[in-house]
């Protein structure tokens, strides 16, 4: 049979990943994304995994600004922005989130991973340089490798000597970009934007931050970790999601100058050969800003409960690595263990995911626990207390 070495070789790796423990085990959502959730065959859980972190996915403005784009729209435009997939919704949603986060434009795409690989390969090519922090996310670092001819330097996390040494060396480049996380995803921690601005500043260097778990968690009214920083404004370009506190659907976008954004409209693959985002993601994420705008104590409820958690983890003998956003890493160290500890938690109804490699570096596997502003104080104790349970003695 053709492909049969392919066949065995995928066989022979999953039954590995079986029998070390280390296989991801999907469960199937029979409901709305909330503080809890049902699970089809296994009964409602507590839901600490999950990138809600406003708690507006199943808000009911939130749903009726999809229905309201859905019945307006259709369900899709069945083309390509440049043919005649954009709509008057998609102008004002762009409209909306370029006032968001402080920038003259934007531009929305499929995901903020789709906005990733269509903004970097589109700006950098041969004689350019990209800097890219090395615990970015792997839609950063997959961005970078499509940038053909330029050339791709790391820097270690959050060391700017590093990167202003590196910077320097690199004088020459036509052009330097220099991209970072806002959070960082598996360990929850900010990049230091002010050094960070100011850095690419004197070294004429363009700045790109990926705000996906910073924009609706940081800041006092949501707008993310410039905001946190008292730098709303001050970042070149800007990627962001609507999938998760701004809705939680799908969809991202790319908010920076009207120059580059109508760059992007010209050049950017993924605008050029993919589908515009569908209606209802649109009328559901406008909705949700419009929500946001309206109940900023939301971000400070979210603020409260994160703090909440990890100071109960700590209480309870955990070490849960320090930081201002809403996630909250607890080391565990092998990937097999942090599985069997996420399993234990869900077996006492508290569904929090183990990550492990190749999410994470070997030996450093870890559960992520991820709280809402929708969680109540009655929630959280319920978490504590199943964490309370399975920790070992």
């Amino acid at each position: 049979m053709a492909g049969s070495a392919l066949a065995a070789r995928l066989a022979r790796e999953l039954a590995a990943m079986r029998e070390a423990g280390t296989e991801k085990r999907l469960r199937h959502l029979t409901g709305a994304t909330g503080p809890t959730v049902a699970v089809e065959g296994e009964g409602e859980v507590l839901l600490l995994c999950s990138n809600n972190y406003l708690g507006l996915a199943d808000h009911p403005e939130v749903i009726a600004g999809a229905e309201a784009a859905l019945r307006t729209y259709g369900a899709g435009p069945a083309s390509v922005r440049f043919i005649c997939g954009t709509t008057a919704l998609h102008r004002s949603l762009e409209q909306d989130l370029a006032a968001f986060v402080g920038t003259p434009a934007a531009l929305t795409y499929a995901s903020c991973w789709n906005a990733n690989e269509g903004l970097i390969p589109t700006l950098a090519a041969e004689g350019d340089a990209i800097f890219s922090d090395e615990l970015n996310h792997a839609s950063i670092i997959d961005a970078c490798r499509l940038a053909r001819g330029a050339e791709r330097v790391v820097y270690r996390h959050g060391e700017m000597a590093d990167l202003e040494a590196k910077l320097s060396a690199r004088a020459g480049a036509r052009s330097r970009l220099v991209v970072t996380d806002g959070v960082f995803s598996m360990e929850g921690d900010l990049a230091n934007l002010p050094a960070l601005v100011e850095l690419t500043t004197r070294h004429d260097a363009l700045l790109i931050v990926d705000d996906s778990h910073g924009l609706g968690v940081l800041g006092a009214t949501g707008r993310g970790t410039a905001e946190h920083f008292g730098l709303l404004g001050r970042i070149d370009v800007l990627t962001g999601t609507l999938g998760k506190a701004l809705g939680g659907a799908a969809g991202g976008f790319v908010a920076a100058s009207r120059d580059i954004v109508d760059y992007l409209v010209q050049r950017s693959r993924p605008q050029l050969f993919s589908n515009a985002l569908p209606p209802a993601v649109l009328g559901a994420a406008g909705a949700a800003l419009a929500v946001l705008a309206r109940e900023p104590q939301r971000v400070a409820r979210l603020h409260d409960n994160a703090a909440y958690i990890r100071a109960g983890l700590r209480a309870l003998g955990y070490r849960p690595l320090d930081g201002a956003s809403a996630i909250v890493p607890i080391l565990i160290g092998e990937t097999a263990a942090a599985v069997a500890a996420s399993e234990r938690l869900y077996a006492r109804g508290v569904f929090v995911i183990g990550f492990g490699y190749p999410v994470v570096p070997e030996g450093a596997a870890r559960l992520r626990v991820q709280v809402s502003a929708a969680h109540t104080r009655e929630h959280l104790d319920r978490a504590l207390a199943a964490f309370a349970a399975v920790r070992p003695a």
